[in-house]
């Protein structure tokens, strides 16, 4: 069964990943999407050297290109989808602090929607089962 990959969507629309593909030439973003591609495959088994742990929850899909060093930071949200936040052409041996920020930051951002939309749907359905506890009295 392939797991669900998304992108994630800022609250004005923007969509990062996409962005970051758009801005790669024809063979990069091919090894990218490729790459995503692994990540529906095999999910959370995907091994290193194509994902590794950041910190915490936040992992990175790693490929290259000749000498560049594509990433996509990501990780599994609340409803077992995982979310593509960053994309990055990394030139330093270690990931750079405001990558790792922007990761986290949209992480937090996307966690939190998650949970606000989890709330609204658990309040529907208490409204739904009041109702028909009403109607079964009658």
């Amino acid at each position: 069964m392939p797991w669900k990959v998304d992108f994630y969507e800022d609250e004005g629309g923007y969509v990062p990943v996409e962005d970051y593909l758009d801005g790669l030439t024809v063979q990069q973003r091919a090894k990218v999407l490729a790459l995503i591609k692994e990540l529906e495959k095999h999910g959370p088994t995907l091994p290193f050297p194509y994902s590794s742990q950041v910190e915490g929850k936040l992992r990175e899909l790693r490929t290259k290109f000749g000498k560049t060093r594509l990433r996509v930071l990501y990780y599994g949200d609340a409803n077992q989808v995982f979310q593509l936040l960053h994309g990055l052409i990394k030139d330093t041996d270690a990931l750079e602090q405001s990558d790792i920020d922007k990761g986290n930051e949209r992480m937090t951002a996307h966690s939190k929607k998650v949970q606000r939309e989890r709330e609204k749907t658990e309040k529907e359905q208490g409204k739904v089962e009041k109702k028909d506890k009403k109607k079964r009295k009658k």
